[in-house]
């Protein structure tokens, strides 16, 4: 849907209503346009209206130039008897459906002619073409001036090599003709790749890594920035680098190991692991914390590299941060909990941990249906390490009132029956009445009253 706006055709910022408009002949004069509603540009070419309007979908249109029936910017503006006007299309739709009042006003037509606005549809041709030729004249500008910096950055050296690549960087993060020039130039792209390496300076290294990860890159791009060198200068950057050259130096690094083309042998440099642990504990930069947390889960899916972040004291770490994470970084965290939780040594670390538990008992049917299921799924973990204690401790976190809330709920059923199992895992230390004392007042009560259907008491003892 576009955004509708008042009026502004002058291209000074003055705001004229239609009639205005056409009393003053602001329609870029009378041979500009074509028999067939094109307009042409300076150079002679033909503007198709539709192409203009795809092209300029982002941008506020005046509301005179929006049917009320889609919403969408008018190519064949007609006017009924009422003195609406619509997109002949969408009105022809209308009466075919049987309908024989005007859309706006609701009242019965006592004509259902329709009339060409021919005024309206110059003033619309001019308008967007008026914004489609600056809009490609800002593009040919930026595509070029992308060029010279890349040019430059052949000869330049020290702080004027720095202050091409912050204009370069600039560039591509706010045009995407600027990113696609990059992307079209290999020798370019080749530069900046070959600008990041052990004597680079974090100066050099903070604006490179910042334009690279807003570019598509390819395989061979990929490959070459894989290079231990360039990957031990990101792992420095993310440690000692600014908050932004952080996270960008999170997502580089995401970028590049993404998916199966690229191997992540050159990761397992427990630096990067402690630099993304320090940026996924610093609550002041929510972004940071998410990117963190994304780069973490996709290191972790590396089997390779799951010991080395439990080497580092991830697991006890990431466990105090759960509380006060939000919905999108818990999904995460959890998932990065419940990976590592597979491993031995990660299993054992998540029963260590005092707040493990009660930290997951608390997230139970709280978040999301796939926070629950990771939850469960460690609990069970490690109640199966060491059921007498880890069973008490999570009865006396209110485990059961939450399983029992899962049981309950609509949630899936291989869900459900995972909490069956669980909570019967817990009881087996029990007896029934212990057992059940341990519940709420209010959950002891639904049990007395076999509030599980199919699943009863002897079923948990």
């Amino acid at each position: 849907m576009y955004r509708q706006s008042k009026l502004d055709v002058s291209g000074g910022g003055q705001i004229v209503d239609l009639e205005t408009a056409v009393k003053d002949g602001i329609l870029g004069g009378g041979g500009g346009f074509g028999g067939g509603g094109g307009y042409c540009g300076g150079g002679g070419e033909k503007l198709e209206l539709k192409k203009m309007i795809e092209e300029l979908e982002t941008i506020e249109v005046p509301s005179v130039f929006i049917c009320p029936i889609s919403l969408e910017p008018m190519q064949d503006p007609v006017t009924l008897c009422t003195g609406q006007t619509y997109e002949r299309s969408n009105i022809l739709k209308w009466f075919n459906l049987g309908h024989y009042t005007c859309p706006t006003t609701m009242q019965e037509l006592w004509d259902d002619s329709v009339t060409p606005n021919r005024t309206l549809q110059q003033l619309i041709n001019g308008w967007f073409a008026h914004k489609y030729l600056g809009m490609k004249k800002r593009s040919e500008d930026v595509q070029g001036r992308a060029m010279e910096v890349l040019e430059s950055l052949k000869k330049v050296k020290g702080q004027a090599r720095v202050q091409a690549l912050k204009e370069l960087r600039q560039l591509v993060t706010i045009h995407a003709t600027a990113r696609k020039t990059v992307v079209g130039n290999n020798a370019g792209v080749c530069l900046l790749s070959s600008l990041l390496g052990h004597f680079t300076t974090h100066a050099v290294g903070s604006e490179v890594i910042g334009i690279l990860v807003n570019l598509e890159l390819d395989f061979d791009l990929k490959t070459s920035l894989m290079q231990p060198a360039k990957i031990s200068l990101m792992v420095d950057m993310l440690n000692e680098g600014s908050i932004e050259t952080k996270i960008n130096s999170t997502k580089l690094i995401q970028m590049l190991i993404r998916g199966d083309d690229v191997g992540s042998e050159n990761l397992s440099s427990l630096s990067l692991f402690v630099g993304l642990l320090r940026l996924v504990k610093d609550k002041r930069y929510p972004n940071g914390v998410l990117a963190g947390l994304g780069l973490l889960r996709l290191i972790c899916s590396h089997e390779s590299l799951q010991n080395s972040v439990l080497s580092i004291g991830a697991v006890p770490q990431l466990v105090e941060l759960l509380p006060g994470l939000n919905s999108e970084c818990l999904e995460s965290a959890l998932y990065i909990l419940q990976v590592l939780s597979t491993v031995p040594e990660g299993g054992l670390a998540l029963k260590d941990c005092p707040s493990t538990i009660p930290n997951l008992v608390k997230l139970l049917m709280r978040v999301s249906e796939s926070c629950t299921q990771s939850a469960l799924s460690i609990l069970w973990t490690i109640c199966k390490i060491s059921p007498e204690e880890c069973a008490s401790l999570a009865l006396d976190a209110g485990l059961a009132a939450k399983l029992l809330l899962v049981i309950q709920s609509g949630c899936d059923p291989v869900l459900k029956q995972r909490s069956a199992e669980l909570l019967k895992l817990c009881s087996l230390n029990y007896s029934a009445t212990i057992f059940i004392s341990k519940w709420s007042p209010a959950i002891e009560q639904k049990v007395n009253t076999n509030p599980f259907g199919d699943l009863n008491k002897s079923d948990l003892s």
